[in-house]
């Protein structure tokens, strides 16, 4: 399921030219990953004052 979903994102960007959104996406993954592994750890105070 995931994957199909990479897979659409990337035909998109690649069809459509849409290569500026890239690192907005990329920033975006990041960023949920982020908040994603700090949540049950003693550094979410820390992380959660950033933003």
């Amino acid at each position: 399921m995931a994957g199909s979903r990479i897979k659409l994102i990337w035909d998109f960007l690649k069809v459509r030219k849409k290569w500026w959104l890239t690192p907005i996406i990329l920033f975006a993954l990041l960023l949920g990953l982020l908040i994603v592994l700090t949540e049950g750890s003693a550094v979410a105070p820390f992380i959660y004052t950033l933003f």
